[in-house]
């Protein structure tokens, strides 16, 4: 993901709550809601390129210790782990 010369603007319809939260974390971070909503689209992955890490992770850990969990074992450990985020957000 590199930075791009071209800027475009666009509207977008969101609350007014969640415009003024997004001001003002940037505001305090030192950036216009902008800049900070430019810096966010940077930092934050696609479903295409989350896909594309796991896989990646998985052939990694395969590769060192020999972890190939099979379909059913993943979706176990996905079901603890959203349970657990659940609990630690208060969801």
């Amino acid at each position: 993901m590199g930075r791009s010369t071209m800027m475009s603007d666009a509207n977008v319809r969101i609350p007014e709550e969640a415009k003024e939260r997004l001001a003002a974390i940037a505001a305090a971070e030192g950036l216009s809601l902008r800049a900070y909503l430019a810096r966010l689209a940077e930092t934050l992955l696609t479903p295409a390129e989350r896909a594309e890490r796991a896989e990646k992770a998985l052939a990694a850990l395969k590769e060192w210790n020999g972890y190939a969990p099979t379909a059913a074992e993943e979706q176990d450990l996905d079901s603890v782990l959203d349970r657990r985020l659940a609990q630690a957000t208060g969801r």
